[in-house]
């Protein structure tokens, strides 16, 4: 499968709302699900565009493939920002559960392939500024979409 140029990849567009101060506009494409709970995703964001503030409640991989990746490490309960790390293309991470983060690209975007392994169907948790869960990502659903989506 080609990562780069697809046009069978199925993209879920995400963008923000008036709950939040920042701009979010990113994708996802579904590239595996397994039944023992790994989870591959193709994710790309816009320019200077984030995802949502949240926590990774699985192991997760990443790497980016294309643009820069701005990650800014958060304490859950405050929202204070803690660090930001630029990750370029090439750059490779490994994150245990309960990461909590922002995520945006970088000027020019970014495309970035994830490996994820859901813990008691888990995958990650939607955070509110303050810190409480707005909404969860887990794997049942995932594979549900999947499924109704092939059959």
């Amino acid at each position: 499968m080609n990562l780069f140029d697809n046009e069978d990849l199925k993209w879920r567009r995400f963008v923000g709302d008036d709950s939040v101060d920042y701009p979010i506009d990113y994708e996802a494409a579904l590239l595996s699900i397994r039944d023992d709970g790994h989870v591959d995703l193709l994710y790309r964001w816009a320019p200077n565009s984030y995802c949502h503030f949240h926590r990774h409640t699985a192991a997760t991989t990443s790497t980016v493939l294309a643009g820069e990746l701005h990650v800014s490490t958060m304490d859950a309960q405050t929202g204070e920002m803690l660090e930001t790390k630029i990750r370029k293309a090439g750059d490779y991470a490994h994150k245990e559960p309960g990461d909590v983060h922002m995520e945006r690209g970088g000027p020019e975007g970014a495309l970035v392939l994830f490996n994820l392994q859901a813990i008691d169907n888990s995958l990650a948790e939607t955070l509110a500024k303050d810190g409480t869960v707005t909404g969860e990502s887990r794997f049942d659903d995932i594979l549900a979409r999947r499924r109704k989506r092939v059959g």
